[in-house]
């Protein structure tokens, strides 16, 4: 007699995101992912938004620095859209299933796939012997925070694929070595015009928060006319812009521009070039800033607004911490029911 065919588990739509809050907010995160959650979120699908503290501190925080900077985050995600009703907004560090299934996933990560991350490479540079362990297992924490969830997509970077292609090991061979069809493995969301938002500066760097130089990013928290001017002055070339996309192909900070007006406009690059076909950037970087400034200076004043009462973000952060506990304990209780552990049901 034929051994029974087990059906595999379906999982239901699910989508986890988060941020590190370790320094201000910037266009790139904005276009990058603050956008697309809310996109998401106005989809109907049910989303978790996590402020990732527990990865922030894989270098050191200075901890009133980190309270705040947390705090501004989730002020930066609200005042962008993210409705802490639909959605569940929280701090990772509130809930402990992350930790917690985070070590056993360190124990079915193997230590050559931690060491092809090349952000890992990356961050630690030639200094790796003295990074800490956290920096390099973060990956796992990583994985965690998805599949305490048991999250079918993620929305991300092209920066941050390697990791959910981690995740996706990982749950694999949790499944195959307790012989379960525990977790899902996760689909990576990437999509729209500014994925990844380059440098004002240096079309070829990634914009970021941790740019000794402020002229090379937007910053949520930046005034109009330090948005306008910011726009006015980033690094552009001498040609005027092409009449086809293809003649961006060698020109970084010409493309890095078009991409965020068209991410800012919802608009495909295509459409901007169309649209502005051999005009100088004397003419196009004004119009850039203009839109910038529309699209960003409500949010700007929004967040300024909830930084007035921190209480009332703590009690956000809070009640969704809650909510995502409601759905994680469970999962991470399984998960020690699966792997042998003895528990108390008390």
């Amino acid at each position: 007699m034929s051994e029974p065919v087990q059906t595999p588990q379906t999982f239901p739509t699910r989508i986890f995101s988060g941020i590190q809050p370790s320094g201000g907010l910037t266009l790139g995160n904005y276009l990058g992912a603050l956008k697309r959650f809310v996109q998401k979120q106005d989809e109907g699908i049910e989303t978790i938004y996590c402020l990732v503290d527990m990865h922030a501190i894989t270098v050191w925080q200075d901890p009133a620095k980190l309270r705040q900077q947390t705090r501004e985050a989730a002020a930066g995600f609200i005042a962008a859209g993210i409705d802490p009703v639909r959605s569940i907004l929280f701090n990772q560090s509130q809930v402990s299933a992350h930790v917690e299934l985070a070590w056993i996933f360190n124990t079915v990560a193997r230590m050559g796939w931690m060491s092809r991350m090349t952000q890992f490479k990356d961050k630690a540079g030639k200094n790796s012997e003295n990074v800490s362990l956290g920096l390099f297992a973060y990956p796992a924490l990583m994985a965690a925070d998805i599949l305490a969830y048991k999250a079918t997509h993620v929305p991300v970077g092209e920066d941050q694929k390697q990791h959910i292609e981690l995740t996706r090991d990982i749950a694999a061979k949790f499944n195959n070595d307790y012989g379960v069809n525990f977790f899902p493995i996760t689909e990576p969301v990437i999509e729209g015009a500014a994925t990844r938002v380059m440098s004002l500066r240096d079309g070829t760097k990634k914009m970021s928060k941790s740019d000794p130089s402020d002229q090379s990013r937007i910053n949520l928290t930046d005034d109009a006319d330090t948005i306008a001017k910011k726009f006015r002055k980033a690094k552009t070339d001498s040609e005027p812009l092409p009449s086809a996309l293809d003649g961006l192909k060698d020109r970084p900070d010409a493309r890095n521009l078009v991409n965020i007006y068209a991410a800012l406009a919802d608009m495909t690059p295509q459409a901007v070039i169309a649209e502005y076909a051999g005009a100088q950037f004397g003419t196009f970087k004004p119009a850039l800033a203009d839109l910038a400034v529309a699209k960003l200076s409500p949010i700007t004043t929004k967040m300024s607004d909830l930084m007035q009462d921190p209480a009332e973000i703590d009690r956000i952060l809070g009640e969704g911490a809650a909510r995502a506990d409601a759905i994680a304990r469970p999962i991470v209780d399984q998960v020690y029911d699966i792997i042998g552990m003895i528990r108390s049901r008390h």
